[in-house]
């Protein structure tokens, strides 16, 4: 537990690591290489933690530009951790991001929008793929219909938070990095370009 990096820094942002656990198997994800490690950081994890074991290490929030909700694990799994760690952040003025798979409403089985928004400023959101087959072929998701779940968050989130970014990775096979922008542009939110191997 003492080895577990619950936070680090990368730039001018405070990253907050709330689980390991992760609705895709990403094969282009470290995790799945035999690395558990961003920069310098170590971020396997042991636990779950709690929002009494995240809250004392946010520090001086007046000292991050944002603090962003980003480990090796999808953070809407800590589903209860990250909206207390949020509303905290909140309370003391600070910024929030989530980074996410957008699979949070097929996992909880209902939409975690409305709880989020109040909390959460911003959503980068991993589409990957502009097609069902390279997703499936990329992404490896462990529950059915992930596919058509990100999109149908991605969708529902233009409508619930403020600024939502969408990711897709350049040179991963099969993947129209043209259509994915297309995508998402038509549906309002914005996109961002990732290239393979490039990671925080």
């Amino acid at each position: 537990m003492a080895n577990s990096t619950l936070i680090y820094d990368i730039r001018n942002s405070r990253y907050l690591n709330i689980t390991g656990r992760c609705t895709l198997r990403c094969q282009f994800c470290p995790k799945h290489n035999g690395s558990k490690q961003v920069h310098d950081y170590q971020l396997a994890l042991d636990h779950q933690p709690t929002a009494e074991e995240i809250i004392p290490l946010l520090g001086d929030i007046d000292a991050y530009d944002e603090y962003v909700f980003c480990g090796y694990g999808e953070p809407t799994l800590n589903l209860a951790t990250l909206i207390t760690v949020a509303k905290e952040i909140k309370l003391r003025g600070g910024q929030v991001r989530v980074n996410t798979d957008g699979l949070g409403n097929l996992f909880h089985r209902r939409n975690i929008l409305p709880e989020l928004a109040p909390w959460v400023d911003s959503l980068s959101i991993s589409l990957n793929a502009d097609n069902e087959t390279a997703y499936l072929m990329h992404c490896k998701p462990k529950l059915k219909g992930s596919y058509d779940s990100v999109k149908a968050f991605i969708r529902l989130a233009v409508n619930t938070i403020d600024s939502v970014q969408v990711s897709a990775i350049d040179g991963l096979e099969g993947v129209n990095i043209a259509a994915c922008r297309t995508w998402v542009e038509q549906s309002g939110a914005e996109f961002k370009h990732r290239s393979l191997g490039v990671v925080g």
